[in-house]
């Protein structure tokens, strides 16, 4: 990125605010960076652990597997799934807040005796799922604000300080040898009125 400016002082003074503007903000950058990689190390893990979960009560009762294939699951339904949003460094990530079922009725005479269990077990299962998804997608919110933010900090550190820090070195050079021609010139002109007096 070129860094516009010219060689005076209005220049030098807009470039040295600039540059303070991105020394003051970096830190505060740095830390959301570092604040949303743990975020999403914390919501990786989460979601590991809600798979590895899910996977766990599964294989549990596939040794029921008979069983469930007397199972109506029609029987349970979701309604609804509450969420709210909650702000993690200034990205707003969704929170399940709770899911909300229907049950059908069902006679507990014709039906076997471990069908009320059965619908607990969908449920856990449907719970552990949703939960699942809500970290997958907070994981995926965060993930893309850190690498924007990990971006930003790129631009700040690599490329606009050192290049606002050459700027202003660069018209200070300038302005200094400026000063120095004009002390050098006025010397020489006083020099030259010093002979033409001293002539006179």
């Amino acid at each position: 990125m070129a860094i516009k400016y010219q060689f005076n002082k209005t220049s030098l003074q807009q470039l040295e605010k600039q540059l303070k503007v991105r020394e003051r903000a970096l830190p505060t950058i740095k830390n959301k960076e570092s604040a949303l990689r743990m975020e999403v190390k914390r919501a990786k893990e989460e979601v590991k652990r809600l798979n590895a979960l899910l996977e766990e009560k599964i294989k549990a009762y596939q040794n029921m597997i008979a069983l469930w294939g007397e199972f109506d699951t029609s029987l349970v339904k979701i309604d609804d799934v509450k969420m709210s949003i909650k702000k993690i460094a200034g990205v707003k990530t969704p929170v399940l807040d709770g899911v909300d079922y229907t049950i059908d009725t069902f006679s507990l005479f014709n039906k076997p005796a471990w069908y009320p269990e059965g619908i607990e077990v969908v449920k856990q299962l449907a719970q552990i799922g949703i939960e699942s998804e809500f970290y997958a997608r907070k994981m995926l919110l965060l993930d893309h604000a850190r690498k924007k933010t990990t971006q930003k900090v790129n631009l700040f550190e690599k490329v606009q300080i050192p290049g606002y820090q050459e700027a202003i070195l660069k018209i200070k050079r300038f302005m200094e040898d400026e000063e120095n021609l004009s002390k050098s010139a006025q010397k020489i002109i006083k020099e030259r009125q010093q002979k033409k007096e001293d002539k006179q």
